[in-house]
């Protein structure tokens, strides 16, 4: 299977390895894309995605894994994805926020964090921005940790949360799927469980594209 992956704001492409290199381990091929949140607008890395989303949705079925922001990315880069141009066979969030988080709508004026996150930090605290982005109709698993972080935990009170985004910030009524895993937000794209629920997912997937091919 052909799996592009984008990872999450303030992160890079290395984030992912653990999880990159079992998939690869197990025959899929995987590409990337990097960002700079702090000095790239969100509609330039947009832009980014869709042009390897084409570049990849021309060599055969493929499946989309997007980390925190990188989700979001993959959601409007699919947004804008021409008609011509096959869809995945399946979109992976993690950790994915799908309505504004209440730590980006605190932090959105301290000058911390406008300097790192930069325009993607100001559009997590935009609630009219993060609507326009839409939700693909195609299937979709969102995988949510639940193992919080002690200095952010007030900000959640009972919810179940990763220590930076809650269960319920990541689902939406086109979710197909809401997986919780015990797991920190950072650590999403590194964990085994994590990247056994994308394993088993893509076996699915091919044993049901094999299945049709037959008849």
């Amino acid at each position: 299977m052909l799996i592009v992956f984008v990872h999450g704001m303030g992160r890079t492409p290395i984030s992912g390895i653990p999880m990159l290199w079992r998939l690869r381990r197990h025959g899929h091929t995987v590409d990337v894309v990097g960002y700079l949140a702090a000095t790239e607008p969100f509609s330039d890395i947009v832009a980014r995605v869709k042009a390897k989303i084409e570049e990849v949705a021309i060599k055969g079925e493929y499946v989309v894994v997007g980390h925190s922001m990188g989700g979001m990315l993959l959601r409007a880069a699919l947004q804008d994805l021409p008609n011509l141009y096959r869809q995945p066979q399946h979109l992976f969030l993690l950790g994915s926020p799908v309505s504004p988080p209440r730590l980006a709508a605190k932090s959105q004026r301290e000058l911390g964090f406008k300097w790192f996150s930069g325009d993607c930090g100001q559009l997590l605290s935009s609630r009219d921005r993060m609507n326009s982005i839409n939700m693909p109709e195609l299937p979709i698993t969102s995988i949510v940790g639940t193992r919080g972080f002690p200095l952010t935990k007030k900000y959640f009170l009972n919810d179940a949360n990763d220590g930076v985004v809650s269960v319920s910030e990541c689902d939406h009524e086109g979710i197909e799927k809401v997986i919780e895993v015990p797991v920190i937000h950072t650590f999403l794209p590194s964990s085994k469980k994590v990247s056994d629920v994308l394993l088993n997912t893509i076996s699915k997937l091919q044993s049901q594209t094999n299945t049709s091919a037959r008849h």
